[in-house]
C-alpha cells in the first residue's frame, strides 16, 4: 500500500525574525495545506532547511508536524544524511514520534558508490519498521542512484518502497519502473515533470509548488488519476512559467520569498542561504499574478 497518492508538499520551515523555527506559523501552514488538498505533508526536506537545522530543531520541526497534522494526512519525515549512523538515529527518533514515512536523500559532499549507497540505505531502512523513500537528487548530492540499485534496493530490503526521483531524466525513471514494476512507488521530485512522470506509473509528486498552489498541484495528479488526461495536461503546462520562478535562485530561496509576498510571513532563511534578489522577485511576481495567486493586499 502506497504511502500517499497524489500531492506532497515539501513543507517550509518558517523562522522568526530571530531566525528561530516559528512553530507556531508551521501550524498555520499544515493546517492551510490539509484544506485545500494536500494528500501528505513532507517535514525537514530540502524545502524545509534541513541541512541548517540542529538535530534538536530537526527532530521537534518533525514531532511538532506530527502532532498538529494528528493523523489528517500522512506525514514524510526527511531523516536523511551523509552520515548513516546520524541518519539512523534521525529515523529512529521520527519513527518514534508516529511519522507515517521517512525520505532519505542520498549521501551528499562525501558521496558514495553504489555498493556504499545500498549499504547505506539498507542500515537505515533495517534499523527502523515504517516505510521508507528514497530521494535522488544528483544536482544537490552530486551521486546519482543508478535504476539497478534501486531495484536492488526494492527487492531486497522490505521497507524501501518508493523513490522520490529529481535527477531530471525521465529515461531514468522509465529505468526503474522497468526494473522495479509494482514493487516500487515513484513520486516525481520536479514539478515541471508531474505529468509524464504519471504516464510512467508514477504515484504522485512531492512538491514545492504545492507551498503556494495546493489546490492546483493537488489537481494535476487526481485529475490524471482520474482518466481527465487533457485536464491534467492544462494545469501542468499552466505553471510552468510559475515552477520556472520557483526555481530561478536555488531551493527554497523563491518560494518563502513567495509566501511572504502572500502575506504567510514566513521568515527569511538561513544561511548560507540569502534572501530573493529584488529583480528575481519581481519576476516572481508576475508570474504569481498570471497564476492567479494574489501578494497581500491584492484582491
Amino acid at each position: 500500500m502506497s504511502i500517499f497518492t497524489g500531492a506532497g508538499v515539501a513543507i517550509v520551515t518558517p523562522m522568526t525574525k530571530t531566525g528561530e523555527v516559528n512553530y507556531e506559523k508551521l501550524g498555520e501552514l499544515l493546517d492551510y495545506q490539509i484544506e485545500n488538498g494536500t494528500d501528505s505533508i513532507i517535514i525537514c526536506g530540502t524545502t524545509g532547511e534541513a541541512s541548517t537545522l540542529s538535530h534538536e530543531e530537526h527532530l521537534e520541526t518533525i514531532r511538532y508536524a506530527i502532532d498538529k497534522v494528528a493523523n489528517r494526512v500522512p506525514v514524510v519525515a526527511g531523516t536523511g544524511s551523509n552520515c548513516t549512523e546520524t541518519a539512523v538515529y534521525l529515523s529512529q527518533e521520527a519513527e518514534k514520534y508516529g511519522a507515517d514515512g521517512l525520505l532519505l536523500v542520498s549521501p551528499y559532499y562525501n558521496k558514495a558508490t553504489q555498493k556504499g549507497l545500498i549499504a547505506h540505505f539498507t542500515k537505515i531502512a533495517n534499523s527502523v519498521k515504517i516505510p521508507v523513500i528514497l530521494y535522488n537528487i544528483q544536482g544537490r548530492t552530486g551521486v546519482n542512484i543508478t535504476p539497478e540499485t534501486i531495484a536492488y534496493l526494492v527487492h531486497n530490503v522490505e521497507n524501501i518502497v518508493a523513490v522520490k526521483e529529481a535527477s531530471g531524466n525521465i529515461s531514468q525513471v522509465a529505468k526503474i519502473a522497468q526494473l522495479c514494476g509494482d514493487a516500487i512507488d515513484i513520486y516525481s521530485g520536479n514539478d515541471d515533470q508531474i505529468v509524464p512522470l504519471l504516464s510512467l506509473g508514477g504515484k504522485g509528486v512531492i512538491s514545492v509548488l504545492s507551498n503556494i498552489a495546493p489546490r492546483e498541484t493537488h489537481e494535476i495528479v487526481a485529475k490524471f488519476m482520474e482518466g481527465d488526461l487533457a485536464g491534467s495536461l492544462e494545469l501542468q503546462l499552466k505553471a510552468i512559467p510559475l515552477i520556472e520562478q520557483l526555481f530561478c535562485e536555488v531551493n527554497p530561496i523563491p518560494v518563502k520569498a513567495a509566501l511572504n509576498l502572500m502575506g504567510w510571513e514566513v521568515g527569511s532563511l538561513r544561511m548560507p542561504l540569502t534572501d530573493m534578489e529584488e529583480v528575481h522577485q519581481k519576476k516572481l511576481k508576475e508570474a504569481m499574478d498570471a497564476f492567479g495567486i494574489k501578494a497581500k493586499g491584492e484582491r
